[in-house]
């Protein structure tokens, strides 16, 4: 999937969570429909077998309970790509990232492998934490291999780390230092990696057993000063692993660029172009879940990037790929906040549709059933659901976005200034519940149906909008 992933490390998130998130974006001339559910152990298959490649694998007798974004329509897998699970460790898969002609070469991608529409299905209900889950499926790509390229992000209280597939059988993951954060756009991303720890201590990198071997035999190694890959604390992963064509350049690297104005607006030298972009940075402020929202929301504001500019250069509009695109699916926002109790503190910050346009709300994971206003979802467009009511939002927002931008503001600052508030009056009362789970189930319904409210209200404003935009107006009526 054509996706955008932003990580934060706990210090240098706003109030010391650890956060992962990720855009899941349909392919070109394709949109996605997405539900939130959860997925029972009862329900957790024990032999899974993938729609797409056919591949088939055993699975343990003692899944977890968790939260999963599925595809609405079943037709291609599950496609299950965020959630949480009991124990409060989180994921998201996939981001497709790209490689190059030397390492599939020397390692071939795999038909009948796993691949984004599996990995969180065979991998979250039987992790314990995030380094268990780079751990698991490390193993499972090792024995069943992959069809495509790609990266994962995991997530527990303490660490966020970020794994990505190296040819169809091989990965290395490294973890997000504490003060720093990291954008992924469909490229290989990490920049340098420690053998040196990945063989020893796996404090902060862990890769495929057999890497050292892998590179040496295949001369992946591209550094010239002829340190041996055990003794490198600095491989430069980019070189071997990594790719530089125009889809880089004006698919991937502007939205990574993006980010890193976004975060550090003191540093001028980036190019939207450059294959050099650091891969860890650490913020100039501290980082909130509406920064987060807005960066993968962006149309590249305040740049002549922004396909919406209609002063000043415009020979450069729309030249590259917005984060914010037309077909986002879904955002999630997985949030483990660290100052409260474990019954809950994990939350899963949703958002459907296209960014630029729609709203982002908090439900608490920690549940047996969610609202069907974000589960009861098919590929037919109605109004009773989070995801498509959002599509039509867009969808008439674009075609009048001059009128319609400052009620959308509005709707996004209203609902989010809400659902704070609600999180925090829930996160007061929990702690008094006999019965968490149903209280926090009863919470999630009321931040539905805030939501539904508030999407309706909008929903009506922008149609009038787009209505009174329509080519066949005219300004003289009966009167």
């Amino acid at each position: 999937m054509p996706c955008t992933t932003l990580l934060v490390g706990k210090n240098a998130s706003y109030d010391g969570s650890t956060i992962i998130a990720r855009n899941e974006d349909s392919g070109a001339n394709g949109y996605c429909p997405k539900k939130f559910t959860v997925i029972q152990p009862k329900d957790q298959p024990r032999k899974y077998k993938s729609v797409i490649s056919k591949v088939e694998i055993e699975l343990p007798d003692n899944p977890l309970r968790y939260t999963a974004m599925p595809n609405a329509v079943n037709d291609e897998g599950i496609w299950a790509a965020s959630g949480f699970n009991s124990l409060n460790v989180s994921m998201t898969a996939t981001e497709t990232i790209t490689s190059n002609a030397r390492v599939l070469g020397s390692d071939p991608l795999v038909t009948k492998g796993i691949g984004e529409e599996d990995i969180v299905t065979i991998t979250l209900p039987y992790i314990k934490s995030a380094k268990e889950g780079v751990k698991r499926l490390g193993m499972l790509l090792e024995k069943y291999g992959t069809y495509e390229k790609n990266g994962i992000a995991f997530q527990d209280e303490e660490e966020v780390w970020w794994f990505e597939t190296i040819g169809g059988h091989h990965y290395i993951a490294i973890r997000v230092p504490d003060d720093s954060y990291i954008l992924i756009a469909n490229q290989l991303g990490i920049d340098y990696f420690d053998f040196v720890d990945a063989f020893s201590l796996e404090e902060n990198y862990i890769c495929s057993k057999d890497m050292i071997e892998f590179i040496e035999d295949n001369h992946l190694d591209l550094g010239i000063n002829n340190i041996p890959v055990k003794d490198n604390r600095h491989f430069d992963i980019r070189a071997a692993f990594g790719s530089k064509d125009d889809a880089d350049r004006y698919y991937n690297t502007p939205r990574v660029w993006y980010g890193l104005r976004y975060f550090n607006p003191s540093k001028k030298d980036y190019s939207p172009t450059a294959f050099d972009l650091p891969f860890i940075s650490k913020p100039e402020k501290k980082i909130t879940i509406e920064d987060i929202k807005e960066v993968l929301s962006s149309c590249y504001e305040d740049t002549d990037f922004n396909p919406y500019l209609k002063k000043g250069d415009l020979r450069y509009k729309g030249k590259f790929r917005p984060i914010g695109i037309n077909r986002n699916n879904f955002l999630s926002i997985n949030q483990i906040r660290p100052y409260i109790s474990k019954t809950y503190n994990c939350l899963e910050w949703i958002a459907m549709g296209s960014n630029r346009f729609n709203t982002i709300l908090p439900f608490y994971t920690n549940i047996n059933s969610v609202p069907k206003y974000l589960e009861n979802v098919s590929g037919d467009c109605k109004t009773d659901n989070f995801y498509w009511v959002n599509r039509l939002i867009a969808a008439l927002s674009d075609a009048s976005y001059d009128s319609s931008k400052a009620e959308i503001e509005r709707y996004v600052l209203t609902t989010t200034s809400l659902a704070h508030q609600m999180i925090k009056n829930t996160d007061l009362e929990a702690a008094k519940q006999e019965d968490v789970v149903k209280y926090l189930e009863k919470a999630n319904q009321e931040m539905a149906d805030m939501g539904e409210k508030l999407s309706q209200e909008l929903l009506n404003k922008v149609i009038k909008n787009a209505s009174d935009m329509m080519k066949n107006s005219f300004s003289r009526s009966d009167a």
